[in-house]
């Protein structure tokens, strides 16, 4: 009975304050001139009423009021970066630089080695031994390929979906299917 009565004073001296605020967002576009946009905020606050302590209670919510609104303008007011004054300039990069001398030795030592690589690599693909792994390779991709599309195949023919599907066979004509699928598979009970 105490709490509901102290509870039903506090209520009896709280009020609210509210401040509305207008904020001011620019929109750049770069085909169109700037567009500033005002949106209104209002930021609300309630606080108990203790005789004196009412005017520094509502002094705290003006001072965060004005933070609040400080904050929410810098946010909505900042723009996109810019570079500064350099942002539009090439760069280093763009210079090229100076002209090395070259050395004769060097150049001829690197097209010796050039020629030696290339003769070594049009050997090595003309070699009878990477012919005969590069057939085998190919025979069996084709092979692995048709294994996995029996695999896919007698899944579909067992649940009943896909091109294998056995929907609308009988009983016995699915099993003799299935048991076919299954040998060209090589996939054993």
């Amino acid at each position: 009975m105490v709490s509901s009565s102290i509870s039903a004073l506090s209520h009896s001296f709280s009020y609210a304050s509210c401040t509305s605020l207008a904020v001011c967002e620019k929109q750049n576009n770069p085909l169109k001139r700037p567009v500033q946009i005002k949106r209104p905020i209002t930021v609300c606050s309630s606080s108990t009423d203790q005789g004196s302590s009412s005017l520094q209670s509502r002094r705290g919510v003006l001072h965060s009021s004005v933070a609040l609104a400080a904050s929410a303008a810098v946010l909505f007011w900042s723009g996109p970066a810019r570079a500064g004054f350099l942002s539009g300039s090439t760069g280093l990069e763009s210079i090229p630089g100076p002209e090395l001398p070259k050395v004769e030795f060097l150049d001829r030592f690197n097209e010796e080695n050039r020629k030696f690589y290339e003769e070594n690599d049009a050997r090595f693909k003309s070699s009878p031994l990477l012919q005969g792994l590069l057939e085998k390779s190919k025979l069996n991709k084709e092979k692995n390929s048709r294994e996995i599309q029996d695999k896919y195949c007698l899944r579909g023919a067992e649940w009943g979906v896909g091109d294998c599907s056995t929907d609308g066979m009988k009983p016995d004509e699915r099993d003799k299917f299935i048991a076919m699928l299954k040998e060209k598979a090589g996939v054993k009970d």
